[in-house]
């Protein structure tokens, strides 16, 4: 539904639940590892120039001068380390993970969604949802996502922040949401 790798949605006459997808993505635990890695790498091979001993199996880094070389490796290294120290803490958070809850038989669309510091949750009675939004976007930045077009509000998007969810998944989501809310798909 939201999410075509966590689509657990439980449907019933009057209860439609969407979980979505947040940062702990394989894409992103391996984007997290590449980048620690490489900050250790940069910073080992900083410490080996200082020291003057080779701390890395591969190449000879005892034999750079330690300023200016050394000193900037270090620096790229602590550079590396602090990022990888922010990816991390996205990904042990998991940022961006939560569901979309749709209950007719109290009248409401819950949106919770996992922030930095908080859960943040909103709630929209279900009479100002007007439609169903597909966005499709392709090029260089591509956007593909449902979103609630809802009553005197931006739309409420509802799918996960990141790779664009195939075409057939999107619209076969976004027509289930709209046929279980009563209202028009726009976008398609």
């Amino acid at each position: 539904m939201a999410s075509s790798t966590a689509d657990s949605a439980a449907a019933s006459s009057t209860l439609l639940k969407q979980e979505v997808l947040g940062s702990r993505r394989p894409s992103n635990l391996l984007m997290a590892a590449v980048v620690t890695s490489g900050g250790l790498g940069f910073l080992l091979t900083s410490a080996s120039s200082f020291l003057g001993t080779d701390l890395l199996p591969i190449g000879h880094p005892a034999e750079l001068t330690f300023v200016p070389q050394g000193l900037v490796m270090g620096l790229y290294g602590l550079a590396a380390l602090l990022l990888a120290t922010y990816l991390w803490a996205v990904i042990g958070i998991d940022v961006g993970a939560g569901s979309n809850r749709f209950d007719r038989q109290n009248g409401t669309a819950t949106i919770c969604r996992q922030g930095f510091r908080q859960l943040i949750e909103v709630e929209i009675p279900l009479r100002q949802i007007q439609a169903v939004k597909v966005e499709v976007r392709d090029g260089l930045n591509p956007r593909r996502r449902l979103a609630l077009k809802v009553q005197g509000r931006r739309d409420m998007p509802l799918t996960r922040v990141g790779e664009p969810m195939p075409l057939a998944d999107l619209e076969l989501s976004g027509a289930r949401l709209a046929r279980f809310l009563g209202v028009p798909l726009e976008g398609v």
